[in-house]
């Protein structure tokens, strides 16, 4: 599996940005994706060194439109955490 599909998009939440102080960061990843997988595509993307990765899987939910019922897909999180000193410049000014 290739790096950009192993990680695919950040998350980016009020509770994101609270983490990122304690050098934190949340992305969506593929649902087949390991802890290995994920560090490593993270330091090669953002050439940052990794200390811990903690995943999550995320339940879709339930949502009503009109009297049907439509379950949102379930996906899986990433949060990553970076070694001391170290940032990913694409989430600052965010």
């Amino acid at each position: 599996m290739h790096i950009y599909e192993v990680v695919r998009r950040p998350v980016v939440t009020e509770k994101g940005t609270i983490m990122q102080e304690q050098g934190k960061y949340a992305f969506e990843v593929a649902p087949d994706s390991t802890k290995e997988m994920i560090k490593q595509a993270v330091e090669k993307a953002f050439k940052v060194n990794v200390t811990k990765v903690n995943i999550i899987a995320m339940k879709g939910r339930t949502k009503r439109m009109g009297k049907r019922e439509i379950v949102t897909p379930s996906w899986k999180k990433a949060v990553v955490t970076l070694e001391a000193g170290q940032k990913i410049q694409l989430f600052e000014g965010v």
